[in-house]
């Protein structure tokens, strides 16, 4: 479930109502957040399947006038390093001139008949600030079949902090809504810092 709005008293409430670990997730963001006014947020818990195991985790996505904040907490089951359950919690704060890219891959059904305005089905949220970036490298050729010539490498660097999918099916129509609310927040601010 997501959650977006414009105050801090709105994410707290969004982070409780998420019903994941409140206390420790409210805590955390609010730490990281200080004393700056929320511009907007999006709480978003997701549970997944690993093995037998199931496994929520919640991300929140938050909007100052001057940094953008993720917070992710995860649970863990009882391991050979504690015997209880266990949740870990981190936070980073990322300065908005930081902010490389802010991608939105939208999803849509019967694409011939679309309707501006209409929701997507789906959206992926795609957020790089330089933390963390992927390259995929392959072997480089040439045009000539009989080359066994060694062309070295060729490949991409991509941008890869963090990524974000909601689906109506899944998520529901408001969180979709809300994604795409927090989305073009961000990239409005991006665009004020850079001028």
């Amino acid at each position: 479930m997501a959650k977006t709005g414009t105050t801090t008293q709105g994410l707290r409430a969004a982070i409780e109502r998420s019903g994941y670990y409140p206390a420790l997730v409210a805590e955390a963001v609010e730490a990281a957040v200080g004393g700056e006014p929320v511009v907007s947020y999006l709480v978003h818990q997701e549970t997944t399947f690993d093995s037998n195991e199931v496994r929520r985790h919640v991300t929140v996505l938050v909007l100052t006038g001057t940094r953008f904040i993720v917070s992710h907490t995860d649970e863990q089951a009882a391991d050979g390093t504690s015997p209880s359950p266990y949740a870990t919690t981190s936070t980073e704060s990322v300065k908005l001139d930081r902010i490389s890219s802010v991608v939105l891959s939208r999803v849509v059904a019967n694409p011939e008949s679309y309707t501006p305005g209409t929701l997507p089905r789906e959206v992926v949220l795609t957020i790089g600030w330089g933390a963390v970036s992927r390259i995929d490298l392959e072997p480089a050729a040439c045009g000539d079949p009989n080359c066994d010539a060694d062309h070295g490498y060729t490949g991409s660097s991509t941008a890869d902090d963090l990524s974000l999918r909601v689906s109506e099916a899944g998520d529901g129509p408001d969180t979709v809504r809300q994604t795409l609310a927090f989305a073009q927040a961000l990239s409005e601010a991006t665009v004020a810092t850079s001028r």
